[in-house]
Order: structure tokens, then sequence, then C-alpha cells
């Protein structure tokens, strides 16, 4: 079996792009990354087939050898068809995003990360209290004195990534346009 090194090489770097572009925070990246994505992947699969040969249709005088295997094409028409709903459900958070918040960038979810706090804390906790049953809690007061100074520096950490004005990928891929300002009605508006 042969493959196309050009076909091996725009797969790859048509899935690399589109996986970047998947994880950037604003939606209509990651709508692009998907479609981008979806091409590279499928161009990847269709490298996969070989050389090309004689239709799928095995009638009397056609050598076996020479036909073209028709599950790598499958294949790619069914990826076109999820890439198509993902396209479709990406476009309608998108929009809904913008809907509500008038932009398209997805925030941090701090909640989240307090939750993962509080688990990993009470886990280390509970660790903590195991190793140091039989001395009491004296004997791990420094440890918990520690923990706290992690929890209050994770804290301020978060604080700080909150009023961070910048993004890596803003400053790579340019910043989203804002929107523009909408001017405050008159008093004698009829609007």
């Amino acid at each position: 079996m042969t493959v196309s090194l050009t076909l091996l090489v725009c797969a790859v770097v048509l899935t690399s792009a589109g996986g970047i572009l998947i994880h950037t925070r604003s939606l209509t990246r990651v709508l692009v990354g998907v479609i981008v994505c979806g091409n590279g992947v499928n161009l990847f699969v269709l490298s996969t087939t070989g050389r090309a040969g004689v239709p799928p249709l095995l009638y009397p005088g056609v050598p076996h050898a020479r036909v073209t295997d028709p599950l790598p094409q499958a294949i790619v028409l069914t990826a076109v068809v999820i890439t198509l709903a993902t396209t479709a459900f990406v476009l309608a958070m998108a929009y809904r995003s913008s809907q509500l918040t008038g932009s398209d960038f997805v925030q941090d979810d701090v909640e989240d990360r307090r939750v993962v706090l509080r688990a990993e804390i009470a886990a280390e906790r509970a660790e903590l209290r195991e190793l140091h049953r039989d001395e009491g809690p004296r004997a791990w007061r420094d440890e918990r004195r520690e923990q706290r100074h992690r929890i209050r520096a994770e804290r301020a950490f978060q604080a700080r990534a909150r009023d961070a004005p910048g993004d890596l990928w803003d400053d790579i891929l340019g910043a989203d346009p804002r929107p523009p300002a909408t001017p405050e009605r008159q008093e004698n508006d009829p609007r």
C-alpha cells in the first residue's frame, strides 16, 4: 500500500491547527477549529486508502487486487455528518452566548475551581489525620498551617486571574473586536 505524503502532511497540519483553535476561549475560534480538525481527520483517513483502483463493484472479470477499499470512504462520509452536527451545536452555543453576554468569550468558572480545591483540601486533611492519628492534633499543626498558606496563595492567584487583562491567545491570534457601544436614549426619544 502506498501513502501520499502530501495528504499526510496536509492532514497533520490541519489537525494540529484545528486542535490549537479548539483550545481557545472564543467560541468562534472553537467553531473554526472543529471544522478544520474534522477536515484534517478526513484527509488522514483518505490517505490510508492507498492508490486509486477500480470502483468497488464486484462483477465478473474484475481482479480483487485492483478494487478500491470502500470502508475509508464510508468512514469519511460518516465523519462529515458528525462534523456537521458538531458544527451546528457549537454554532448554536456561540450564538446563544453572544445573545446572553454580548461576546462569545468563555470565562473561567471560578466556582468549579473552588469545589475542586475544597475536595483536595478535604482529602489532604483526611490524609494528615490518618498519618498523625496516634500523635494527636498538635503533631500536624505545622502541616495544617502550611496547607492554609497554600490555600491563601491559591485564592490570591484566582483573584489575580480574574483581574488579568490579556490572554495569550488574544496576543497571538489577535483580540476579538469589542461590541459597539450602544448610545443612551434621550428622554424625548420615541423608541
